[in-house]
């Protein structure tokens, strides 16, 4: 079935190999996200870009130490229904077991390890070997004649002294011995059609990884060694020489030995196989440990970080804090601030906030630099805002203090001043429900024609200060 998106990769598409999760909850290969991170500097997930270019931030970088093993989707990915797609196979199966498969499939296309350049369907690599591999020769330990595999089968097999002067008891062992000759630098699996020569270590690597191939090729030969018995019956009744009835059970002893060699060989694979896929077990269940203990970590640097910020929004706000009822604000990047505002980017600004005593009222004020209502894109408006306190309960409702509002002259020469006492039936002034009230002061504080005025230093370096007086 066609898999669902959540088994996708973010970068190929197919279904996630060894998958990895980010910080931004997107999944990739561990390869792809490996190839991404060291081909591009400071590498986006292209996730984010497509599903909301507006909320990329610092968890949208990729980093391979930044992501974790997704244990979970892993594990759902291995239950996968899956079948094999090359030709002429039927297997189907479990995800997990499709890499088994695929190394074992006998309809796979496969490199002929002779290095002839052909891709043999594994099934009929035995019978490439002895019908078309051009490769897949064998030297005459007497005349030094490389003879192909039926040229060999024809010179050992039927003795036709017009292909090989040898005879087959020199061809196959020495004169007083009958273990099969093999060369120093050949496979020992040369006597059935392996060609494979290299060093000793090369050898004894290549031993281990063509066991199928060998396999095969001992299969052909012992299908040969069956059809020469036939002739042992034939021999009973006279018509084969008992000679060549002796060389082929001496080829049988030959045959038997290396069999016996294989299966120990795939014993030990067998084995080795066995005891890497048990260390490989422990090796993902540390590993899955280990990520269990990192995510931990993370989210225990989360809150760690969450409550720091906290920390110091109150240190900043602890700083700024007045107790006396009396509050100056100062106000910088007036410009660009004043930008946003007539844009409507950034309506209005709050203060930190204030109190008119140690456990008094909690305040703050609230403008708007490109005006609201009345006074909106002509004048300043500046606000009074009552704000929910720890203390409204032991304090006399509604609000009557009267509130001063100073924007200063920085020449020290013209300072504008408004004033007001409030409302006593406003909302505005009653004890508040919400976090604060609605804000009320005055919409037309200051026309913007007189903020911006050089004959004024309400504004200079980009900066004005705003002060509040509470009596």
């Amino acid at each position: 079935d066609v898999p669902d998106q959540k088994y996708l990769c973010s970068n190929c598409n197919n279904v996630l190999k060894k998958a990895l999760q980010t910080l931004c909850g997107h999944r990739y290969c561990s390869a792809c996200l490996s190839w991404i991170v060291r081909n591009n500097k400071n590498a986006i997930c292209q996730k984010c870009k497509e599903e909301d270019p507006s909320t990329l931030s610092e968890g949208s970088l990729l980093a391979e130490e930044r992501a974790f093993g997704d244990a979970a989707i892993n594990k759902e990915i291995s239950e996968l229904k899956v079948h094999c797609v090359t030709l002429g196979c039927s297997w189907s199966g479990l995800m997990k077991s499709f890499e088994e498969h695929q190394s074992l499939c006998e309809y796979a296309l496969i490199p002929c390890h002779t290095g002839c350049g052909h891709m043999v369907m594994r099934k009929k690599l035995a019978d490439h070997l002895e019908n078309g591999c051009v490769n897949n020769v064998t030297m005459c330990q007497k005349c030094q004649r490389s003879l192909s595999s039926s040229e060999y089968q024809e010179a050992g097999w039927r003795r036709k002294p017009q292909l090989c002067e040898c005879s087959l008891s020199t061809f196959l062992f020495s004169e007083n011995c009958s273990t099969p000759l093999i060369n120093k630098d050949g496979c020992r699996f040369s006597e059935v059609g392996c060609s494979f020569r290299g060093s000793k270590e090369k050898i004894k690597e290549h031993e281990k990884t063509a066991v199928g191939a060998h396999m095969l090729l001992l299969l052909q030969h012992i299908k040969q060694l069956k059809a020469s018995l036939c002739t042992a019956a034939k021999a009973a009744n006279g018509f084969i020489p008992q000679s060549e009835l002796n060389v082929n059970e001496n080829k049988l002893h030959v045959f038997e030995n290396i069999v016996a060699v294989l299966n120990k060989e795939v014993e030990t694979s067998n084995l080795e196989i066995t005891a890497f896929r048990r260390q490989s077990e422990l090796d993902q269940n540390i590993i899955r440990g280990l990520e269990l203990k990192i995510a931990e970590l993370h989210r225990c640097l989360t809150q760690k970080d969450a409550g720091l910020s906290s920390l110091h929004k109150s240190l900043l706000f602890s700083e700024q804090a007045s107790y006396d009822g009396v509050f100056l604000w100062k106000i910088t990047d007036v410009g660009r601030k004043l930008q946003d505002s007539v844009t409507g980017r950034t309506v209005s600004l709050y203060s930190p906030a204030f109190y008119t005593a140690k456990y008094g009222y909690k305040v703050c004020l609230r403008v708007y630099l490109n005006g609201d209502g009345t006074g909106k894109g002509t004048h300043m408006s500046l606000f009074f805002v009552v704000m929910k306190g720890d203390y409204d309960a032991l304090l006399p409702w509604p609000f009557r203090h009267k509130v001063t509002f100073m924007l200063l002259d920085q020449n020290n020469r013209e300072h504008t001043i408004d004033a007001f006492r409030p409302d006593l039936s406003s909302a505005s002034f009653q004890r508040p429900v919400n976090d604060m009230n609605v804000a009320s002061g005055c919409p037309m504080f200051l026309p913007l024609s007189k903020l911006q005025s050089p004959k004024y230093a309400y504004v200079k370096e980009d900066t004005l200060f705003l002060k509040c007086i509470i009596e």
